[in-house]
C-alpha cells in the first residue's frame, strides 16, 4: 500500500511537469505567431513607407534647367563633324597627298575623285 501511495504524487508531479511544458510551448508559439504577424505589418509598413518617400522626393524636385538646350547640344555637335571631316580632308589632301589643302574644298577636286572611284573617263 505505501508504493501506491508513494505513486501518485509521483505521477502528479510528472503530470503537472507536462502540463507546464505544454503551456510553454503554446506561450512560445503564440510569441512566434504574434512576432511572424508584426514582421509583416512591419514589411507592409516599410513598402508604404518607402512608395510615399518616393512620391515625395517626385514631387519635391526640382525642375532642370540647362545652360545649352538638348536642340543646341545636336546642332553644335552636327557643325563640330562637319568641321572635322572637312579639317581631315584638308590634311590628307594637303599634307598626306601633296597637294594644296585649299583645293580639297574645290567641287572640281570632288568630282574628279568621284570619275576615279566610278571609272569614267575624259
Amino acid at each position: 500500500m505505501s508504493t501506491k501511495l508513494t505513486e501518485k504524487p509521483a505521477e502528479k508531479k510528472q503530470n503537472k511537469q507536462a502540463a507546464e511544458q505544454e503551456k510553454e510551448l503554446n506561450q512560445q508559439q503564440e510569441a512566434d505567431t504574434a512576432t511572424k504577424e508584426q514582421q509583416e505589418v512591419d514589411k507592409a509598413t516599410r513598402k508604404e513607407q518607402k512608395r510615399r518617400r518616393k512620391v515625395e522626393k517626385r514631387n519635391n524636385r526640382k525642375p532642370r534647367r540647362r545652360i545649352f538646350p538638348i536642340w543646341l547640344r545636336i546642332i553644335i555637335i552636327l557643325v563640330l563633324c562637319v568641321l572635322a571631316l572637312l579639317l581631315g580632308a584638308m590634311v590628307g589632301y594637303g599634307i598626306v597627298g601633296d597637294g594644296a589643302p585649299g583645293d580639297a574644298l574645290e567641287l572640281e577636286t570632288w568630282q574628279h575623285i568621284v570619275d576615279i572611284v566610278l571609272k569614267k573617263e575624259q
